[in-house]
């Protein structure tokens, strides 16, 4: 007996990307602060606590701001990224694990 079965692709289509430039990068974090982001991402606050204090054990000079981004990760927040802009010198947007 030969039965026919449909079989479906579930790769889908990925979504139109549009590259953007990376920010310069510093010559040096001495004396700059470092804002440090939550996702809001399982465990991104941890890891962001635990680069807080690698800064603090051996580059003191560096200022880190731990801050959650609003909302979930995928979410814009638009005040956040004023604040470091204004506030920081760099920033690390991380998620968890």
């Amino acid at each position: 007996m030969s039965a026919k079965i449909r079989v479906y692709n579930p790769m889908g289509y990925p979504p139109k990307v549009t590259p953007v430039r990376m920010a310069p990068r510093l010559d040096t974090l001495e004396g700059k602060t470092v804002y440090l982001v939550d996702c809001r991402f399982d465990d991104g606050d941890l890891l962001m606590q635990q680069m807080a204090a690698w800064f603090a054990q051996h580059m003191p000079s560096v200022r880190t701001v731990l801050r959650s981004k609003a909302g979930t990760h995928p979410e814009d927040d638009p005040a956040l990224w004023q604040e470091i802009q204004a506030k920081g010198d760099a920033a690390v947007v991380a998620v968890g694990h």
